[in-house]
């Protein structure tokens, strides 16, 4: 068993994401393909500078896949704007702090809420959703509980979340410190350790 480096994970996502299986679902049973990509919180700024890397891999030839990026924090940030309470929400969070502001606009960002923001931005023809901020989000939304409402809206389309913590495939820990909670229906991406004969 050697362990994969960080960056050996990540350019092991590249022609992962260009699978024909992962993209039309094959081989996982009637499970829809949620994956989860894990990493430690430290990398964070590589992690999210490599996506963006791979982004645009993934659109231009010879991939010119249809991607939707869905960064949980920003979603949450557009539907406080939309609601025109964002920069109250700001001011709140500078005055009374983090759990103040949780507390407060919970009612305004509940899983069903940000399922139903990304459903508008579904066009039907995406072919991979990467979820991202994952991290930033965390005080207001749990992962899991996007996943969870996600799985009636997306039918056939592959999600990848990118979690910075730990997933076993059974249990996510956000940060390797807070259990988000058990969920057994995503698939690990590209594992921390490789079989060397």
């Amino acid at each position: 068993m050697v362990t994969l480096t960080i960056n050996q994970r990540l350019d092991a996502l590249l022609p992962k994401l260009q699978d024909a299986r992962l993209l039309s679902n094959r081989g996982i049973g009637n499970e829809i393909g949620f994956y989860i990509f894990d990493y430690d919180a430290e990398y964070e700024p590589l992690v999210q500078r490599y996506i963006e890397r791979l982004k645009s891999q993934l659109i231009s030839p010879p991939s010119e896949i249809i991607l939707l990026e869905i960064d949980l924090y920003k979603t949450i940030l557009d539907i406080l704007e939309e609601r025109r309470v964002l920069s109250r929400a700001f001011e709140l969070e500078a005055a009374k702090g983090n759990a103040a502001l949780a507390k407060t606009i919970a009612p305004l960002v509940r899983p069903d809420q940000v399922i139903g923001y990304i459903q508008k931005k579904l066009t039907g023809n995406e072919q991979l959703l990467l979820m991202t901020g994952v991290g930033a989000s965390w005080t207001l939304l749990r992962s899991h509980s996007i996943l969870n409402n996600l799985h009636p809206v997306l039918d056939k389309i592959p999600l990848v979340m990118f979690f910075p913590g730990s997933y076993d495939g059974h249990e996510l820990r956000l940060f390797d410190t807070f259990k988000d909670d058990n969920y057994y229906r995503a698939f690990p991406l590209i594992p921390h350790q490789e079989h060397h004969l």
